[in-house]
């Protein structure tokens, strides 16, 4: 039986003490899904994340995984997922190769030494198989992990800050290498990441938590309503522009300015109207930036939360 839902969390609640780190979080992740998973810090990310690889039980509340309840079949669950948790420990003396043979002996990963050809060419490290690990950059052992996570051929995978400490290549490597986990190989990816730009051009669906609870869940596109964007132009005649947007239909789309830029709240349709005003009254423009519309979504929420 296909079961939609790989992920249900129902009223989940973890306390330490007098500390409640998550509190009766409820949210599910569709088969399919890149799934983002965000919250500030302390937020109670983590601790969720643990629950739900069964290393943290919860106080109450109910999780399941493709269709099991975890506290009861944690078996057929941890089988059928696979994680990246913060940065991957190896063997740094070992190869690569070496280091997935000895995990994938103590997980009984069958098919051994083609899994490791497979997801070594998959994450693109095929060539560097024989290479200590010592050897490698960060970005490399970021995609050694996510080999050693996808060795056993799990329906799932969580991937917990996976773009943490990577340069612009490295960032865009992993994020080629996400889509393509999720696209070619049909593996449903939890995605917990404070990088917003990521989750915003990756994820199709996300929630939000903030004091260990769900401040906001849905599809990206629809929680972020992409129509409406802050705008900001860069000019060298702030006063003037500002004077002649004062007797237009935008007047009260004014935000804030200083000496050289302006911000608007538009619509994507209204971006090139105003360009083309400024440029009419000679009004020189240096540069156009919509401001990260997930970024404004997150900050506001999380704050009124």
């Amino acid at each position: 039986m296909k079961i939609k839902k790989f992920v249900e969390l129902n009223q989940v609640t973890k306390r330490y003490d007098n500390l409640t780190a998550v509190d009766k979080l409820s949210f599910s992740v569709d088969e399919g899904d890149i799934f983002g998973f965000l919250g500030p810090n302390g937020s109670g990310k983590s601790t969720t994340i643990r629950m739900m690889l069964s290393l943290v039980r919860p106080t109450s509340g109910v999780i399941s995984m493709f269709g099991y309840d975890i506290r009861t079949h944690r078996q057929q669950v941890l089988s059928n997922i696979g994680a990246l948790i913060e940065r991957p420990d190896f063997y740094d003396y070992l190869p690569a190769k070496k280091n997935l043979e000895i995990f994938g002996t103590l997980s009984h990963t069958p098919n051994l030494n083609y899994r490791i050809d497979e997801t070594l060419e998959l994450v693109g490290l095929k060539d560097r198989a024989k290479s200590k690990v010592k050897t490698y950059s960060q970005g490399m052992k970021q995609r050694l992990g996510i080999a050693q996570a996808l060795l056993h051929q799990p329906k799932m995978i969580i991937l917990d800050e996976p773009a943490n400490g990577l340069d612009p290549q490295g960032l865009k490597e992993m994020r080629e290498l996400i889509k393509t986990i999720n696209k070619d190989k049909k593996i449903t990816i939890l995605l917990s990441s404070h990088i917003l730009s990521e989750i915003e051009e990756m994820a199709n669906r996300m929630v939000i938590i903030n004091k260990g609870a769900s401040v906001a869940e849905g599809r990206v596109n629809d929680l972020l309503n992409e129509n409406k964007m802050h705008v900001t132009f860069e000019t060298g005649a702030i006063a003037k522009a500002i004077a002649h947007l004062q007797q237009t239909k935008w007047k009260n789309h004014l935000i804030n300015h200083n000496s050289n830029t302006l911000t608007m709240n538009l619509q994507k349709e209204e971006i090139p109207e105003v360009t083309g005003l400024l440029i009419q009254k000679q009004i020189p423009v240096f540069a156009i930036k919509p401001v990260r519309s997930l970024e404004n979504y997150f900050l506001k929420i999380t704050r009124n939360a």
